[in-house]
């Protein structure tokens, strides 16, 4: 039995009146909600001991827990009613809820037909602190990584900021994070109560810490966060 975060809490803003009236994990997909196809997606592979943050309609998602529960999901959940504590903030909140395994942090938003067990092995072959998926496709903010796959720092090519945590910035090739992520437990020794993401930390850890990336680039990924990427998944899962 593994152990999943499904990052549930954020207000999906970008979806505009959808989610004035229900949290964007309760969405429907063709009949099932993000969060129903999230659950599945985690347990299918393996990670069958999952954990839930809630904040936006809190109520609302319980309920679907309570629907999956009654299913024969194993979810426990992670109540951020009076504060939301962003991805970062989020997981150390919930760190008591892990043992000494690696666990999956996984954003509820994501369809992908991305194989989870492969990243698992990947994690435990190279045991590294954390191994983030990765993949080719438009943006303005990457990942920067080395011929190992390690990651070495960020970029925002709108702005041009560019950050290093690691080597001399040479060579470095620009990828996006998929938001599925492998990560050990050692990494709590590092963080603290607050409200901030997991993408600083990895940035800050990777000067002296190994966090790898698993490209991915085949089959289909979709962050669901606008009205238009929503139809386009629904086509794709029809």
């Amino acid at each position: 039995m593994m152990k999943a975060m499904i990052l549930s809490a954020g207000k999906g803003t970008r979806l505009g009146k959808i989610t004035e009236t229900i949290p964007k994990v309760l969405v429907d997909i063709n009949g099932k909600s993000l969060l129903r196809r999230a659950v599945e997606k985690c347990v299918s592979h393996g990670f069958d001991d999952i954990i839930i943050n809630v904040h936006h309609f809190a109520d609302m998602v319980e309920q679907e827990i309570g629907r999956l529960r009654e299913d024969g999901f194993r979810i426990s959940i992670s109540d951020e009613r009076e504060k939301l504590l962003d991805t970062g903030g989020g997981l150390y909140k919930a760190r008591h809820f892990f043992d000494g395994r690696p666990f999956l942090l996984y954003n509820a938003d994501i369809i992908t037909d991305f194989d989870l067990g492969i990243l698992l092995d990947y994690h435990l072959e190279k045991g590294g602190l954390a191994t983030l998926v990765v993949r080719h496709r438009p943006g303005k903010r990457f990942l920067l990584t080395d011929e190992q796959g390690l990651l070495c720092g960020w970029c925002n090519i709108q702005t041009g900021e560019r950050i290093i945590s690691r080597g001399t910035g040479d060579n470095l090739s620009e990828i996006a994070f998929s938001s599925m992520a492998v990560i050990d437990p050692e990494i709590f020794n590092y963080m603290s109560e607050g409200v901030y993401s997991m993408t600083p930390l990895y940035l800050k850890l990777a000067s002296d810490r190994n966090i790898y990336t698993l490209l991915s680039d085949s089959g289909y990924w979709f962050n669901a966060g606008t009205p238009e990427i929503l139809e386009e998944v629904r086509r794709v899962l029809d």
